[in-house]
């Protein structure tokens, strides 16, 4: 299959900013599970269009929507329209992390707004009819918890059904990995254990758990947790990963055997050399976050100490030991990965069983882990899934 034309059209609310558009098609791509709501998220980018590239304008616009659905879903509860308060604080909380995810370092105003976006979401898991939510505590190291939500399966009879283990990647969270697939997993019959690992979420806000290579630490924990579970089948467990957790889930399959599926979403063959490619453009290339998150979540100060860190994280040598099941899916006109490096990816893969879906430009679902039609990859790797753990 030859590679996508450069400059396949897309839709950027703003042509001139990769990394702001992307931040609203993040928003926009979860609207079919009411992560957001097309008009607000236009309110929202018209105010921003004055001033585009301003991320202390950005960080001010989505916290003062997220404010305003927020004040919806509380004034909902007060009335006991317990539905209604779940579906505005779902939004509410994408809107305060879209808003917070650009402002680094992390002062004292980002850490209120996220966690306003923590208590919306919560407020969520126990307002809405379906499905069952649990926020948990996963034990990592050293006494420390990786925080993360059980979300039960649907529509099975078993009383342990198969469970998907889903990590997030360089800059997203928990909150919005949910909205990314998991309520599709548990309509086909299987648990999800969604958390926040080393470098995201709240394991890094407030927990100081910076990013590791051997991300199997935490993969191999959240194992260890599910076996202690009486209501799901850890012997059928999948990992998933998207984006840079395209590195983490084939990273942890194949380190820890008792994985029997691995879906990596969009492909990470050799992350170093991506940041070396970037810090050589000096940061003019397409990313979805400011460059200088990297330096943060490694708690570092300078490239020269980041790209010692990120000298492990490289796949080759290590997915040749994969033996279960694999699926990876990748955009053909990704802009922050190129087609190629998922290519090597795959076919380094030790597994017999893998499958490589490269979605086109004509089908949808081209760009970096089909934020153009998310529905399409949810759905994929959805079906694919159920496939393989057979709930």
């Amino acid at each position: 299959m030859p590679e996508a034309p450069a400059n396949t059209r897309w839709f950027t609310y703003f042509p001139e900013d990769y990394r702001w558009s992307s931040g609203v098609v993040n928003c926009l791509s979860v609207a079919p599970w009411g992560g957001a709501d097309i008009g607000e998220v236009d309110q929202v980018g018209r105010r921003l269009r004055k001033d585009v590239g301003n991320d202390a304008l950005w960080f001010r616009e989505w916290v003062r929507m997220a404010n305003k659905v927020r004040a919806l879903a509380l004034a909902e509860e007060e009335k006991g329209h317990r539905l209604s308060a779940a579906y505005h604080h779902k939004r509410a909380a994408m809107y305060f992390q879209i808003g917070e995810r650009f402002r680094t370092p992390k002062d004292k105003r980002a850490k209120d707004a996220y966690r306003l976006a923590l208590d919306s979401f919560l407020r969520f898991t126990k307002l809405t009819d379906a499905p069952r939510i649990e926020r948990v505590e996963v034990p990592y190291e050293n006494g420390v918890n990786l925080p993360g939500y059980f979300v039960h399966a649907q529509n099975t009879k078993k009383a342990r059904p198969p469970v998907v283990v889903y990590f997030d990647g360089l800059d997203i969270t928990k909150e919005i990995q949910y909205l990314r697939g998991v309520e599709e997993f548990v309509r086909r019959g299987m648990s999800c254990l969604v958390m926040d690992g080393p470098g995201t979420g709240e394991a890094i806000r407030f927990r100081e758990q910076y990013l590791r290579h051997d991300y199997e630490a935490a993969g191999s924990a959240a194992l260890d947790y599910l076996e202690a579970r009486g209501d799901v089948n850890a012997g059928k467990a999948a990992v998933v990963g998207i984006s840079l957790g395209g590195y983490y889930a084939p990273r942890i399959a194949s380190m820890e055997r008792r994985y029997k599926a691995c879906v990596a979403w969009g492909a990470c063959w050799d992350y170093h050399a991506t940041w070396k490619k970037r810090v050589a453009a000096s940061m003019r290339t397409e990313m979805s976050v400011p460059g200088h998150h990297i330096l943060w979540i490694f708690n570092t100060t300078n490239f020269e100490d980041t790209f010692r860190k990120l000298e492990g994280f490289r796949l080759d040598g290590v997915v040749q030991r994969m033996r279960c099941p694999f699926l990876l899916t990748h955009g053909i006109d990704d802009k922050q990965v190129p087609t190629r490096d998922a290519r090597k990816l795959f076919h380094a893969v030790g597994s017999k069983d893998k499958t490589l879906k490269i979605f086109t430009v004509r089908e949808g679902g081209s760009q970096h882990c089909q934020r153009d039609n998310l529905s399409l990859g949810v759905t994929y790797i959805a079906d694919w899934l159920m496939e393989k753990l057979k709930p």
